[in-house]
């Protein structure tokens, strides 16, 4: 239900910009609610991303891919991990910051680097 109205309300301004910037800035979940061109704003998603490593689920296919991007949402929370393309799943610095910020995000990192005993150890 929260979902829904929250959309609902912010619907109205998902289009502006400024509008978009000051929810991120309040919990980063405003993204979420942002028309697609935001969402792929490079800026708007790393306000979002410091403030809600999750808010990465939102962000545009590219910015996925983004390593900045990701490494900051993934030390705000290790889970966002989930939501990084898969290349970065497969680097050494992104998995091991996730896994640092919380142990669990090791299952969403890559094969190759699950299976390494010494990545592991680390």
């Amino acid at each position: 239900w929260f979902a829904w109205l929250a959309s609902s309300l912010f619907n109205a301004m998902s289009m502006d910009r400024q509008k978009v910037l000051r929810a991120i800035r309040q919990s980063g979940c405003g993204l979420w609610f942002a028309a697609d061109p935001l969402k792929a704003d490079r800026e708007l998603v790393l306000e979002a991303v410091r403030q809600n490593g999750k808010a990465l689920s939102s962000a545009a296919d590219p910015l996925k891919a983004d390593r900045e991007v990701v490494l900051e949402a993934v030390r705000q929370d290790g889970h966002a991990l989930s939501y990084a393309a898969d290349p970065l799943k497969a680097d050494r610095e992104v998995v091991l910051d996730a896994v640092r910020q919380n142990v669990e995000a090791l299952q969403f990192a890559a094969d190759p680097l699950r299976a390494d005993r010494e990545f592991v150890l680390e």
